[in-house]
């Protein structure tokens, strides 16, 4: 290589570290690029767009909700019991009073969160950890939280008991009942419409705790 002048031979010695500087930038911000994405990309359910909850609390061996109206003009009453077995099921005995509906059913649902305000719709969802299709209790696919339909007598009283190893009162998110929403519906559940089973407004409500 060969200079004309004294200006060329300058103008060279201060590009080529300039040169290599910014070529050294380069190599070194793609790097770094990619080393973040690996680090944090997170892990996403697909159904939630949320990570995995892997939170625990202790757990309990009773727990109860009681029961009260969502409206004003719709009476509701009623206790939820919650009794860990030592098989490793948890029992739930239910006792439901409501007047207007009597002759009639109504359906029973466990609701994501614990807040019955905005007539019950604060409690959001059904719970539904396994992300499964809506049904009734035991068959090929059903919520967690698909208690199903409760018969009520000439004075709108009804009961239900069941056992179930789908459950727990506390321990991890997957199972643990505790803080949802126990919700009594102005109709019933035909155990087909997703995700709801059409059963109506909300007009009970208690949480479990």
């Amino acid at each position: 290589m060969t200079f004309s002048s004294s200006k060329q031979l300058m103008a060279a010695f201060i590009a080529v570290p300039v040169l290599l500087f910014c070529s050294s930038c380069g190599n070194q911000s793609g790097e770094s690029a990619d080393k973040d994405t690996a680090a944090t990309a997170p892990v996403t359910d697909m159904h939630t767009g949320h990570g995995p909850d892997t939170s625990s609390v202790p757990l309990v061996k009773h727990a109860e909700a009681a029961l009260t109206g969502t409206y004003p003009d719709t009476s509701v009453t009623g206790i939820a019991k919650f009794d860990a077995l030592d098989n490793g099921k948890v029992k739930l005995e239910l006792e439901i009073t409501v007047p207007a509906k009597a002759g009639k059913s109504v359906a029973v649902h466990l609701h994501e969160h614990g807040d019955c305000g905005d007539n019950g719709k604060a409690s959001h969802g059904h719970w539904n950890p396994t992300n499964a299709q809506h049904g009734k209790w035991g068959s090929a696919s059903f919520h967690s939280g698909d208690i199903g339909n409760v018969e009520l007598d000439k004075s709108g009283k009804g009961t239900i008991t069941l056992e179930t190893d789908l459950w727990t009162l506390g321990g991890t998110a997957a199972k643990n009942i505790l803080a949802k929403a126990l919700i009594v519906h102005g109709g019933v559940d035909d155990y087909t419409t997703q995700p709801t089973g059409n059963a109506g407004s909300r007009i009970g409500c208690g949480v479990i705790q």
